[in-house]
């Protein structure tokens, strides 16, 4: 596996992206200058966990139906969280169906 800019691992740097969700992402984002296999999956976690975070703020201030609908999002926000970090790891360019290739199309 090639290296990052980062002194990284691709693979490992790839599973880094997802470990805090979007802002893991954020940060990788940031400092990945070379691989577009680590800018996708930075790219990847900052649109994924950005939007379920965002969503479970949203609707979170529903009472009732909102914090169901919220706890739902969490359970689906976990197991894509694994699924992510193991793919990534695994050196896979792995695209969930819409947030794939936005990020695909952002990093070039």
């Amino acid at each position: 596996m090639e290296k990052s800019s980062t002194g990284l691992d691709a693979n490992v740097a790839g599973l880094l992206c997802y470990v805090l969700g979007w802002i893991s992402g954020l940060v990788f984002i940031l400092i990945e200058t070379k691989s577009k296999f680590v800018r996708f999956h930075a790219m990847q976690s900052i649109i994924v966990f950005g939007v379920l975070t965002l969503a479970r703020i949203v609707l979170d201030f529903i009472p009732f139906i909102g914090w169901v609908i919220s706890w739902l999002i969490a359970v689906l926000g976990l197991v894509l969280w694994i699924v992510l970090m193991v793919k990534a790891y695994q050196g896979e360019m792995y695209k969930l169906p819409w947030s794939g290739d936005f990020a695909e199309k952002r990093v070039g």
